[in-house]
Formats: structure tokens, sequence, C-alpha cells
């Protein structure tokens, strides 16, 4: 049996291309417990929101997108069959998710964790986040290009927010987003500002996290059943977790510090050596930067785009469940 690295996807990859996901793909029983909670805060169902139409306004602001993205991905977890799961990580907010599906809360706790925490970032936000390559096409690593864009965010007055490998995710005052928007030379799409997103990851959001800290209990949290690894590449195993750490961190240094996607990757890679990378939907965005973090820590001998698409295409080895042909190797519909 193959083993695999869970790796949940965060904001933003719930799209127009996502309307009906949840119909076609989630997991009824659980949806249906969340949106009861959900209608218990007056906010409008999930399946609702799935039925569409899409409109950005509506479906990618925190308190509607952090929910569809964690009853997708969840609905994803639960329908993973034929391979053995050895850990769990996710990408920002994705670390909500990684706590329920390694069994640190339970689905119900977990989506009142998420939807708590993305009606706050809605509500009480500010700032937000553009994106920026640091590499070039072939996504061999860069040091001087990171240096010089790291440079230009520090001039412009932003912060990391995420490392995704071959990008950064940087946040910051809507000022400091515009003069760094200003200042860069664009590359194809990049800089690319992110929609309905707040400075997540900064001292920004040091309100949020106290607001969240107020709503949510500590009680919920529990010994994960699977081990997990965060936003610093620290991992949390079964059976040794401070379950009063697991609280502090979530809803403090994960809300208001950089989160390292590549060094969550790479340890996942180098600690627990999985067959494969598996990544739940919705959406399909987040495999370029899982690939380009494996290049990173140069696994399997991995050492440009043109090695991971070579292996990729003979053995696939990172599956996004966005894509039916590979969801099909995580449901164990395939040989």
């Amino acid at each position: 049996m193959k083993t695999a690295v869970v790796i949940c996807p965060g904001r933003g990859t719930y799209n127009a291309s996502e309307i009906g996901a949840l119909g076609r793909l989630g997991d009824a029983s659980l949806i249906a417990g969340f949106d009861a909670i959900r209608k218990a805060a007056g906010q409008e169902g999930l399946m609702a929101l799935d039925a569409g139409p899409f409109h950005a306004s509506r479906h990618t602001t925190g308190d509607n997108a952090s929910g569809l993205i964690y009853a997708a991905s969840l609905s994803d977890f639960r329908a993973i069959k034929g391979v053995k799961v050895v850990a769990v990580t996710g990408n920002s907010m994705g670390w909500y998710t990684t706590l329920a599906c390694a069994g640190a809360l339970t689905p119900d706790d977990g989506f009142r964790v998420v939807n708590t925490m993305g009606t706050l970032m809605h509500q009480m936000g500010t700032g937000g986040q553009v994106i920026y390559p640091v590499t070039g096409e072939d996504w061999q690593p860069d040091p001087a290009r990171r240096a010089q864009v790291t440079a230009w965010a520090d001039g412009a007055g932003l912060a990391l927010s995420i490392d995704l490998g071959g990008m950064l995710v940087l946040a910051g005052p809507d000022a400091a987003l515009a003069a760094f928007v200003k200042s860069v030379p664009p590359e194809g799409r990049f800089p690319m500002r992110l929609p309905n997103h707040a400075a997540f990851h900064t001292p920004l959001m040091a309100p949020v996290a106290a607001a969240g800290q107020a709503r949510l209990a500590r009680g919920p949290f529990r010994q994960p059943d699977l081990p997990m690894i965060d936003g610093r590449g620290a991992i949390w195993w079964p059976g040794a977790t401070r379950v009063d750490a697991l609280y502090d961190y979530t809803l403090g240094h994960q809300v208001t510090e950089p989160y390292d996607l590549a060094r969550a990757i790479r340890t996942a890679a180098r600690e627990f050596a999985p067959d494969v990378f598996i990544i739940p939907g919705p959406g399909t965005t987040l495999g370029g930067s899982v690939a380009q973090s494996l290049i990173a820590a140069q696994w399997r001998g991995l050492q440009s785009k043109a090695d991971f698409q070579t292996q990729q295409s003979t053995a696939p080895f990172v599956w996004s469940m966005g894509l039916p042909d590979q969801r099909a190797l995580a449901t164990g519909e395939t040989s």
C-alpha cells in the first residue's frame, strides 16, 4: 500500500469553476452538520452557496470561502482510499482543515474554528496580500532573485505572509501593496493582488487572533490521531502533543506570523518519505506550489519543472483531487 502525506489547501481555491463541487463530491451528512452551525449563526448555508451562481463578492469573502473550502477538503480527505495517510499538513487556512483531518478537532469543532476565524477575518481584517514569483519558468531556486523580491517588499513596507516555494505571498496595508505593485517589474499575471484577502499571517492580524481566542474554547482541542506539520515545519505527534500549546499556536502564532508552506512540505518529504502527496479539493491551484517546494527540497533528485513534469507524467506522485484522473488515484477508483 502506498503511503501519502495530505496537503490541505487554503483560501483562494474555491472559484467559479468549483461551483457545484459540494453537491457533486461533498459528504452530504458532514455538510448538513456544518449548515446547521451556519444557520444557528444566521449565515447562508454552504449548499445554497455552492448552488451558485458564482459571484466573487459572495463566494470569496472569508465568512463564506473558508467554510466552502473546509467542507470540500474534509469531504475529499474522507474519500481517500487504498493509501495509508502518514501525516497531514496544509496551507494557511488549510491548517484548520489539517486539525480535523488528523483528529485534533472533530469535523464540527473544526468547522466552528474555521467559520469563526473566516468570519472574523472578513469583519476585522485589514490590508491585503499580493503574490510575486521568486523562481524563473524552470522553477529552480534562485536565491538572488528571492533576495531582490524581499528587498522590494521591505522597501514598500510589506512583510512575508506565506512562502509557497516558488512564489512569495506578501502582505501589508493597502498603501504598501499599491506601492509594491507599482514599483516591481510585471511578470505575466504577477504581481497578483488577491481579492478579499486581508494581511494574513502578519502582526496586523493581532486583533483577529485575540477575538478568536475570546470566542473559541480550548476544550475541543485534543491529541491528534495522525502527525500534523504546521506552518513552521514543526511536527505535532499523536500522544505527544501539548494540547494547550496546539490551541495557542493555532489561534496565535499561526494567525500573526509568516506561514512557511515550503518548509512544511520539506519536513513532510524528509521526515515521512511518502510515496505520494495528495491535495484535496477544491480547485487545483496548490499543485504548482507543492511541486516547487519539492524541487527546492531536491526530493527524489528533482531539480526543475521539467524534472517534475517527467516524473509526474510517468508515475504521478502529486495527486490533486480537483483533477478527475488524479482524484481517481486517491479514491481507489482506478489501479
